[in-house]
């Protein structure tokens, strides 16, 4: 769905998520890599939230909000929840906003990229 034209991706990823060790090296190293080959997608929005970044929000589980806004899906670890409430949207929107407003995109985020592709591969990043 990321190449078919219709569908635009807003994603802001972690930086911790770059280092959180599921599936070893050679699969995080391979993910990495991928986001890097899908960066300039014109249907991807790809923000990385710094480490040290700012962020006036107190750290949340992951979600996602759908379609126009009108659904929220949240995975926990024992069962998911779909929020459609709007005053309950509105703050999952709040918290993407201020989530988004901290993160770095294009190059900023590349960089962080490969920082994190050259901790896994155990070589110095490249400019």
């Amino acid at each position: 769905m990321l190449y078919d034209g219709e569908h635009q991706y807003d994603v802001v990823l972690g930086e911790q998520a770059l280092y959180t060790n599921i599936g070893g090296p050679d699969v995080i190293r391979e993910q990495i890599e991928r986001l890097l080959r899908e960066l300039g997608l014109a249907s991807l929005t790809l923000g990385i939230l710094p480490s040290t970044a700012p962020v006036d929000l107190f750290p949340v589980h992951a979600f996602n909000i759908y379609g126009e806004g009108d659904r929220a899906h949240v995975e926990l670890v024992s069962s998911s929840v779909d929020i459609t409430e709007q005053s309950e949207l509105d703050l999952y929107d709040k918290a993407f906003a201020a989530l988004s407003a901290a993160a770095s995109y294009g190059d900023a985020a590349g960089e962080l990229l490969r920082k994190a592709h050259a901790f896994w591969t155990k070589t110095p990043p490249q400019e």
